[in-house]
């Protein structure tokens, strides 16, 4: 058994880690909360863009308007914007995003090249010998929409090469602070599905069901929204990843911390143990030499 110094030290270390996964926590529960405000904030715009992209749709011959709204046949390779993030302490967030995802595209119909946003996934990919075409890493801390544009730029751009048929996108969607989501969505070609559900503000459109006329017109205005639309839902998702992670790294620092307490309470009982019976030897110790000079002083 340690003795009552060695341990003295372990409660104290505890007690710095306590301090640590308590300030973490803390931080943690901030970032997550202004994730979640920017999630918000994006939301309006990308109803009223989805609600023009469905006006638009409705028309006949819809699939001629627009070459990310046209399907075409997989033959070449399928890229997929990989969603992690760049630091750890975040529990299982980054390794539950890589299993999904390797799992998803395990037996594709056509090669894999992956678009890595985050260091941790481009790593866990690289690992696994995966095809990184693209990586972005080291994104700031509350990413504006100028930051990630580049990004969708690049699939938009491979995707009308025809480099690639069939663009997904792989991140973990925050549903509360103690509930994260791991998605994975076609993001090109758009699948838009029209559907009578006036409770949902993605497939509501206008009552009347009236038509619009679009200036300069339908064509450079789809032009604007598809590819912008495009973007924002890479923006989106980093938003919501980032809160994810925020939230996943929230409740892994309060795990920790509650793991601390319980391992500290265990440690004081040894702690009290060891110490009770350093004073039960001194105090025999005591009564033995008293018990010897009573016995020379007869």
């Amino acid at each position: 058994m340690a003795t009552a110094r060695e341990m003295r030290l372990r409660l104290r270390s505890i007690q710095n880690i306590i301090q640590v996964t308590k300030a973490l926590e803390a931080v943690s529960a901030a970032k997550v909360r202004k994730a979640v405000q920017a999630v918000n904030a994006t939301q309006p715009y990308a109803i009223k863009a989805w609600k023009v992209l469905i006006h638009l749709v409705r028309q006949p011959g819809h699939d001629t308007l627009h070459p990310l709204l046209r399907h075409r046949d997989l033959k070449d390779a399928t890229l997929v914007v990989f969603i992690s993030g760049d630091r750890g302490l975040a529990g299982a967030y980054n390794i539950n995003a890589i299993r999904e995802t390797l799992l998803y595209f395990k037996n594709w119909k056509t090669p894999v090249e992956y678009l890595a946003i985050g260091s941790k996934g481009r790593d866990l990919l690289m690992r696994h010998r995966k095809k990184v075409t693209a990586d972005f890493s080291g994104l700031p801390a509350a990413p504006s929409f100028l930051d990630v544009s580049a990004i969708g730029k690049l699939a938009i751009d491979d995707y009308l090469s025809e480099k690639i048929d069939q663009v997904f996108l792989a991140y973990t969607e925050y549903v509360s602070m103690v509930k994260q989501q791991f998605t994975i969505r076609r993001l090109l070609p758009f699948e838009i599905i029209l559907e009578k559900n006036p409770d949902d503000d993605f497939t509501t459109t206008h009552p009347t069901r009236a038509v619009f006329t679009f200036e300069p017109g339908e064509k450079e205005v789809l032009e604007q929204v598809v590819t912008r639309f495009t973007s924002l839902q890479i923006y989106q998702a980093i938003l919501s990843s980032l809160a994810s992670e925020h939230a996943a790294r929230m409740v892994s620092m309060r795990n920790a911390t509650d793991n601390a307490h319980e391992l500290m309470g265990l440690l004081q009982l040894d702690y009290n143990k060891v110490r009770q019976q350093s004073i039960t030897n001194e105090m025999l110790d005591i009564v033995g030499g008293a018990e010897a000079l009573k016995q020379v002083a007869g």
